[in-house]
């Protein structure tokens, strides 16, 4: 019996992915949930389990097609069902049969004979990606797997130097190396993350009436706080302490919290602080977010912060994690870039930018003495945030960075 399986809704009302590569191939033999192909959608990669034990019968994708949910990828042979013969009547004194027990699809709930495609449940947030490499594949990791498709590198070409012989980014970035006779331009069909990214900039840019003003502080004592609390093994980290004093500027300042709901006619104010953290990965920029930021110390702060990058880079972070931020923080600072004028994340009313700390002369304390100087850039949405509350929110920062203790008479 032949079963065709159809890309399922990955969920976020995501309506597309594009294959990234087959674990499987025509003839094989395959078990339930055994993970068959990768795709990357406009939030992660993933891994799609098999609806079926069963063997592969047809591959109808090709890796690096885009697909639309609902299109058959693959068909299985499946064992037909003998059809189950007819039950005795019951009697007082028979047990009642147990119901018959069905295999279920990690992630998608029990098969059905409805013809619906399977629906995949949110995954958790410690739910890690599972890695299975391609039959004949050099172990690598999916990043890098997804670099050597941009860079046009040939996998089975390239040696590996990590552990195992695994495949590093150094190795393909190696390979890809420029050579005589190369192709004076590449083009890349636009997909995935990068697509999904493009299509809301220019949405937020064309809908919301973006303002930004600027703030250059003294953050020579923030730097100091920071290099204490490292020098006293405490986490700790210039972008922890930006985010510690936004948070508390919502406080003060909650306008910049909200969102501009057009089809209800309403302004959303958000009780609490889910903080989007701007970053840029090989697929395009990705926002995770810290849900309650508000609630965290700094020390949580520093090392929640820091697993966001990871997990964006590595196609592993959850829907969760990039759904439902409310206000976000861009740190161009650590590209050398001292300000510039973020345009906002999609549904939420504010942006702020850290820029690059320089060491400058400034004056300090009546006199001119090198300080370390940093530049916020704030866009916000007009619609939501007047100039003056901007301007507010702005300095409340500037305040806390210029002098850490102040926080003591804001809270």
């Amino acid at each position: 019996m032949i079963k065709d399986f159809a890309l399922p809704d990955l969920g976020e009302g995501l309506t597309e992915s594009e294959l990234i590569e087959w674990h499987v191939a025509v003839g094989d033999t395959v078990e339930l949930n055994q993970p068959i192909a990768e795709v990357e959608t406009a939030k992660a990669i993933v891994q799609l389990p098999s609806p079926f034990a069963g063997v592969v019968a047809t591959l109808y994708v090709q890796p690096g097609s885009t697909v639309t949910v609902g299109t058959p990828i693959v068909a299985f042979e499946v064992a037909a069902v003998p059809a189950a013969a007819p039950a005795p009547a019951p009697t007082a004194a028979a047990p009642t049969a147990a119901p018959e027990r069905n295999a279920v699809l990690v992630g998608y709930g029990p098969a059905v004979e409805t013809g619906e495609r399977p629906r995949r449940k949110p995954r958790s947030f410690a739910e890690e990606p599972v890695f299975v490499p391609a039959r004949g594949a050099a172990l690598s990791t999916p990043p890098v797997r997804r670099l050597a498709h941009d860079l046009g590198v040939d996998m089975s070409l390239v040696r590996g130097t990590g552990d195992g012989g695994a495949i590093t980014r150094e190795d393909v970035q190696g390979a890809a190396s420029p050579v005589p006779g190369r192709a004076r331009e590449t083009r890349t069909p636009i997909r995935g993350v990068r697509k999904a990214t493009a299509a809301a900039m220019v949405a937020s840019a064309f809908t919301a009436p973006h303002v930004t003003e600027f703030l250059t502080v003294d953050v020579t004592r923030t730097t100091e706080l920071v290099g204490r609390l490292k020098a006293g093994g405490q986490g700790a980290s210039a972008l922890a302490v930006v985010a510690k004093a936004l948070c508390i500027a919502v406080g003060r300042n909650p306008t910049v919290n909200s969102r501009w709901d057009e089809q209800a006619g309403e302004i959303v104010q958000f009780g609490s602080v889910n903080l989007g953290i701007a970053v840029a990965t090989p697929r395009g920029l990705m926002v995770p977010n810290l849900k309650d930021a508000q609630a965290l110390s700094l020390g949580d702060l520093t090392t929640a912060i820091a697993a966001l990058p990871e997990a964006a880079r590595a196609g592993s972070s959850t829907p969760e994690a990039l759904g439902g931020g409310t206000i976000t923080i861009t740190n161009i600072g650590v590209f050398g870039i001292d300000a510039g004028t973020p345009i906002l994340n999609p549904g939420e009313a504010a942006i702020l930018a850290m820029g690059a700390v320089r060491r400058m002369p400034a004056e300090f304390e009546g006199a001119v003495a090198l300080r370390e100087m940093m530049t916020l850039s704030l866009s916000f949405d007009h619609r939501l945030v007047d100039g003056e509350q901007g301007a507010r929110f702005l300095t409340d920062i500037g305040g806390i960075l210029a002098d850490p203790a102040s926080v003591l008479a804001l809270v």
